[in-house]
């Protein structure tokens, strides 16, 4: 007979390396208490990754240039999280600078906006994931590059958008359809479709 380590790893396994689980979705599996010592046990195995409370990854793992576990982004916690509420997000600030390549820094907290509830998650290495509820019209992009491009020029500041950051956002846009972009300019605060539009016409 199978314990319940062994019907979760199984479970898993199934599921593929890169998946997250919930302690709270694997109750068919045995009572609370039990499945949270499996789920211990087998993070002090090494089988998974205790990501925040109630969370864990199933790691992937490189083999090729030896990196061994490979954690998972804060935008793949984030995105899982958000899945699980049946909620949208999007990045702010220094988190939405380094997906654009605008910024090497690689925050410790996070902020995104999202349409479900205000609350913080604490990560396994000390950093917070925050979700804070915006007004429906902040995620209403057509465009990803769009959106992020108006929440980075939002955390610089129109005084701190240098020529070298718009070259860098004129080469973004050259790989987006301007067609869908064009669409978002009434999302964005005027200075900021002002800059996008100007880059366009260069």
């Amino acid at each position: 007979m199978l314990s319940i380590e062994d019907k979760i790893f199984s479970h898993l396994k199934k599921c593929g390396r890169g998946t997250f689980c919930y302690a709270a979705d694997l109750i068919r599996y045995g009572e609370q208490k039990a499945i949270a010592k499996a789920l211990e046990r087998m993070t002090q195995s090494g089988k998974l990754l205790r990501i925040c409370r109630g969370m864990y990854y199933y790691p992937r793992i490189d083999k090729v240039l030896g990196l061994g576990v490979l954690y998972p982004t804060l935008e793949e916690i984030a995105q899982n999280l958000a899945k699980r509420d049946k909620a949208r997000i999007i990045p702010t600030g220094i988190y939405a600078l380094n997906r654009l390549g605008f910024s090497t820094q690689i925050p410790m907290n996070v902020v995104f906006l999202t349409d479900g509830y205000n609350r913080k998650v604490t990560l396994y290495n000390g950093g917070t994931i925050q979700f804070r509820r915006t007004a429906t019209k902040n995620l209403a992009f057509n465009s990803r590059l769009a959106m992020l491009l108006t929440f980075a020029y939002k955390e610089l500041g129109k005084e701190n958008i240098t020529e070298e950051i718009k070259l860098k956002t004129k080469q973004l846009l050259a790989q987006d359809e301007h067609e869908v972009v064009k669409q978002d300019y009434k999302l964005m605060p005027a200075w900021v479709s002002s800059i996008i539009k100007s880059l366009y016409e260069e």
